[in-house]
């Protein structure tokens, strides 16, 4: 008899079946969300590992805590953000925009592991493509065996075979069933392998790293199901036209999300940036100070680092001033012109205004406000900050200095770089020990102060 062709509507954001369509997905609550897709039914089910079924239910007081096992990978940045490696058992998802570095960053890391022996998964390069990006890294490795395969069941099959202690599979959404009628990449795949991928994690304590794609609105791609079953979800950030990346933790049942690892992309691959402070300053010119630069103390997760805020002013050439902005929010600039035009009293509404957050990364952290304008101002009066002296504070709509999370951090990140004098917000030093300090400690309330303090 033939199998019987149907129609089902799934929920692209948790996966949720329906016979028909609705507007309204009944186990989300979202609306417009349900896709259909064709689906085969068959009596027999997808090729699986044996489950245990001795599980007996017990008193949470009984239960015995154990030390987690972890799998220590050859990057210390991966490390920290993954909470200190990789757990037996645990699922990983890496997701990124494409030509990111997702596979280079995976590949270097596993082939540096001595003694494991790994299973990647291709369903997107041949086999002469990975060779060509590990001679390319620099790094070749007996213990890591390749194969290029997009079937579910074939994939179980050479995980039975090769019997590895780590599996990588690049990426999830080329990976399909043959249980299931949809193309590759579809809601019920997706979820289906990630299932069964977890399932193989699970009972034999194997961990498994899955590659992700990422949608135009830069979420993981698939049902949102997918990050719900996973341990952990990782995300790898950065302009492709620059040289840094950013590897941020949006899941993690192992560790915490607030880590946080920086990369450079070279010619070998990703290298690690452990003090990414001294890359994002540029260096001192020879021809003296250049006015429009501050240097900023910024947090990315916990992690402290300065950045240097570049600011262009000059008269609007062509009527309407222009705001041009580069890694910072752009609204955020004009709510601090108009702090600086109304409170202040400096007169920027007919001048163009070009703002740059240098080394190409995206900066959201309040404590930037202060530098940003400091930069701003030093470019409009064409007076250089001075190169020894950082600051950090949020600025309000009144012109006042607010105070900021986490300032022993900065403080300390900026004394460690070697700078001479730090700019904080009033009162935010209070119950911190500055004794021991080499650095020196300027408090500042108000905007005018900040200026006084740098320009006097």
């Amino acid at each position: 008899m033939a199998n019987k062709v149907k129609s089902m509507w799934y929920c692209s954001n948790c996966g949720n079946e329906s016979p028909k369509w609705i507007g309204r997905c009944p186990g989300c609550g979202e609306w417009n969300t349900m896709i259909e897709e064709r689906v085969n039914v068959k009596g027999s089910k997808s090729a699986t590992f044996e489950r245990d079924n001795k599980a007996v239910p017990l008193p949470i007081s009984q239960i015995e805590t154990r030390q987690e096992t972890r799998l220590h990978m050859p990057s210390e940045e991966l490390n920290r953000v993954l909470g200190g490696g990789l757990v037996a058992g645990s699922i990983v998802l890496i997701g990124g925009e494409p030509g990111i570095g997702k596979s280079t960053l995976v590949l270097q890391n596993i082939l540096s592991i001595r003694g494991k022996r790994i299973l990647y998964v291709s369903g997107e390069e041949s086999a002469s493509q990975l060779k060509m990006r590990a001679d390319r890294i620099g790094r070749l490795s007996d213990n890591c065996y390749i194969v290029c395969d997009t079937s579910l069941e074939n994939i179980l099959g050479h995980i039975k075979q090769v019997e590895p202690e780590l599996v990588v599979v690049d990426s999830i959404q080329t990976i399909a069933s043959d249980v299931i009628e949809s193309s590759a990449g579809s809601v019920s795949q997706v979820r289906e392998c990630a299932a069964q991928l977890l399932r193989y994690a699970k009972s034999s304590g194997t961990p498994v790293i899955l590659i992700g794609h990422i949608n135009k609105e830069g979420s993981i791609a698939g049902p949102k199901v997918l990050e719900h079953i996973v341990d952990a979800v990782l995300q790898f950030e950065g302009d492709r036209h620059y040289m840094y990346r950013i590897l941020r933790s949006i899941k993690n049942r192992f560790g915490s999300t607030s880590e946080l690892g920086i990369y450079e992309m070279v010619q070998r691959g990703l290298r690690e940036v452990s003090n990414p402070s001294e890359l994002l300053l540029s260096q001192s010119s020879d021809d003296g100070e250049l006015s429009g630069m501050a240097i900023g103390v910024t947090l990315e997760g916990v992690r402290p680092f300065l950045i240097e805020a570049q600011a262009l002013v000059s008269t609007a050439a062509y009527g309407t001033p222009q705001r041009s902005v580069t890694g910072f929010d752009s609204k955020r600039m004009n709510m601090l012109l108009a702090v600086l035009e109304k409170r202040v009293g400096f007169k920027l509404a007919q001048k163009d205004v070009f703002l740059n957050i240098a080394g190409g990364l995206k900066v959201n952290d309040p404590a930037l406000d202060l530098s940003v304008i400091c930069a701003i101002l030093s470019s409009n009066v064409d007076m250089a900050v001075p190169r020894d002296v950082c600051m950090s504070g949020e600025v309000g709509l009144s012109g006042e200095i607010r105070p900021i999370t986490r300032i022993e951090q900065r403080v300390l990140e900026a004394e460690k770089l070697g700078f001479s004098t730090i700019l904080v917000p009033k009162n935010n030093m209070k119950g911190f020990d500055t004794s021991r300090l080499k650095i020196k400690i300027v408090e500042v309330a108000k905007v005018e102060e900040a200026f006084r303090a740098l320009f006097a």
